[in-house]
């Protein structure tokens, strides 16, 4: 299958990768995954998606388990932080993924830096 690369104009291939990602975290256990809609808001991304892992381990399993199903699904991605594993960043063009855990989360707080200007929703939801 032939990967898809950059931002798509496809609303449809945000939404794919979207579902790829939020189901590959759900399977891997992530916790309080959060789903921020920022279409019409930011030309960075159509959606932001942070999830918590327990352990460097499973913040580190996740990344590569998201990587690897996109890849699988078609889709391009690109990872930061991956060594250290308290915080990686996937970006996957349309969506970007930030898994922390949950003290580096805490201390950062990105929902609450981007929760003026998305649409933030629980994943389980």
């Amino acid at each position: 299958m032939a990967e898809k690369s950059i931002m798509t104009e496809n609303k449809d291939d945000a939404e794919q990768i979207l579902d790829v990602i939020v189901k590959t975290l759900d399977d891997g256990k992530a916790q309080d995954v959060v789903v921020m809609d920022l279409q019409g808001k930011t030309s960075i991304a159509n959606y932001m998606v942070i999830a918590s892992g327990s352990s460097n381990r499973q913040v580190a399993s996740l990344a590569d388990n998201i990587q690897l199903k996109l890849k699988e699904a078609g889709f391009k991605s690109t990872a930061e932080g991956k060594e250290k594993a308290d915080w990686v960043l996937i970006d996957a063009f349309d969506v970007i993924v930030h898994i922390f855990r949950p003290e580096v989360r805490e201390f950062y707080s990105i929902e609450k830096m981007w929760s003026s200007v998305a649409q933030i929703r629980s994943a389980a939801n």
